[in-house]
C-alpha cells in the first residue's frame, strides 16, 4: 500500500487530528504521564468503539437509520446482568449471557417498531429506549450491586501492557472489519445503504440485513453496558448518557458516510480516540461538561458541513 493511498483513506486524517490531539494534551502536561495518558485513551476509548462499531452498520443502512436505544439498553444490560450475578464468583459467563439477551431482545424489538409499525427508526429506538431505561430504573430501584471480583479485575487490568477492555476492541474491530469487508452480509448492508430499491430488486433480503444489523447494534451496546459496569464497580442510570453523542461522533469523525453505504472500521478506532483526547485536552483547560459538550457538537457539524460539502463537489 502506497503513502498516496494510506493519505486518500477517509480515516488517516482522524487518527492525524487524534495524534495532534495527543500531542497538544501532553504539551498541557508538559510532557508528564504520557504511557499513562495513552492507557486512559485507548481504555476510554474502547467503550466508544463497541458502540460506535453497532452504530456505524445501523448508519450503513442509509440515510434515517440511527440507533438511539444506545444507552438505554447499555443501562439496562449492566444493571440487570450484574443483578443477576450478585458479586458471586463463577456467574461470568452466565451475567454475560444475560446481557447480550438483553440486547438480541432490544434489537429484535427496535426492529419489530420499525418493521411491523412502519414507525421511523429515529422515532422507534427513542421511544424503545424510554421503556428500556424505565425497566432499568424498576429493576435498579437504587441500588449499586457491585460484579464479581474476577470482572472487575479482568476490566481494569492489562495485557502485554494493553489494557483488557482495549484488547477486546481491537478484536471486536477485526471481526467487523471482516463482516463488513468479506462477507456476503457486508456486501447486502452497503448495497441496502447506498440503494434500498436497488437492492431489493437485484434480491436481496433487505429486511433480514436491517434487523441483523439492529440487532447487532443492540448487542453490542449490551456488550458494552456490561463490561462498563464492571470496570466502574457497578451499573448506574446515568451510565451510558454520554454514549448516544458519543456513538454518532466516533463513526462521523472516522470517515464513514453519514448518508449511507460506505462505512469503515478502522475509523471507529480514530474517532473514538480523538474524542477522549479532546475531552482531556478540555480538561486540561479547566472547562467545564458544558463546553466539553458544545466543542463536542461544533467538531461533529464542522465534520457533517466538510463531508456534505465534498459530496456535492463530485
Amino acid at each position: 500500500m502506497s503513502a498516496l493511498s494510506i493519505v486518500m483513506r477517509p480515516w488517516f486524517w482522524a487518527y492525524v487530528a487524534a495524534a495532534l490531539a495527543f500531542a497538544g494534551t501532553l504539551a498541557l502536561m508538559e510532557g508528564r504521564a504520557g504511557l499513562g495518558l495513552l492507557v486512559a485513551a485507548m481504555t476510554f476509548a474502547s467503550f466508544s468503539v463497541f458502540v460506535g462499531l453497532g452504530q456505524m452498520f445501523v448508519i450503513t443502512l442509509g440515510p434515517g437509520n440511527v440507533d438511539l436505544s444506545i444507552p438505554a439498553t447499555m443501562t439496562l444490560a449492566g444493571t440487570l446482568s450484574l443483578k443477576y450475578m450478585n458479586t458471586v464468583p463463577g456467574t461470568e459467563l452466565a451475567g454475560l449471557a444475560v446481557a447480550l439477551g438483553i440486547g438480541l431482545g432490544a434489537g429484535a424489538a427496535n426492529f419489530a417498531l420499525i418493521r411491523l409499525l412502519r414507525i421511523p427508526p429515529i422515532i422507534a429506538t427513542l421511544s424503545a429506549s424510554f421503556l428500556y431505561q424505565s425497566l432499568a430504573i424498576w429493576s435498579n430501584r437504587g441500588l449499586r450491586i457491585k460484579p464479581p471480583p474476577s470482572l472487575a479485575e479482568f476490566t481494569t487490568e492489562r495485557t502485554l501492557g494493553i489494557p483488557n477492555v482495549a484488547l477486546m476492541a481491537i478484536i471486536l474491530a477485526v471481526v467487523f472489519w471482516v463482516l463488513l469487508e468479506r462477507s456476503i452480509y457486508g456486501r447486502w448492508l452497503s448495497s441496502v445503504g447506498q440503494n434500498l430499491r436497488a437492492a431489493r430488486l437485484s434480491g436481496v433480503p433487505v429486511d433480514a440485513v436491517r434487523a441483523a444489523t439492529y440487532i447487532i447494534s443492540a448487542v453490542m451496546a449490551a456488550f458494552c453496558g456490561f463490561l462498563l459496569s464492571c470496570f466502574s464497580g457497578g451499573a448506574a442510570l446515568n451510565m451510558g448518557t454520554e454514549y448516544l453523542l458519543m456513538s454518532i461522533a466516533v463513526v462521523v469523525i472516522g470517515g464513514s458516510s453519514i448518508a449511507g453505504g460506505n462505512s469503515n472500521v478502522p475509523g471507529i478506532w480514530a474517532g473514538a480516540l480523538f474524542m477522549f483526547l479532546i475531552v482531556s485536552m478540555l480538561n486540561s483547560y479547566g472547562l467545564g461538561a458544558g463546553v466539553r459538550l458544545i466543542m463536542t457538537g461544533v467538531i461533529i457539524i464542522a465534520i457533517v458541513a466538510a463531508a456534505s460539502g465534498k459530496r456535492r463537489g463530485q
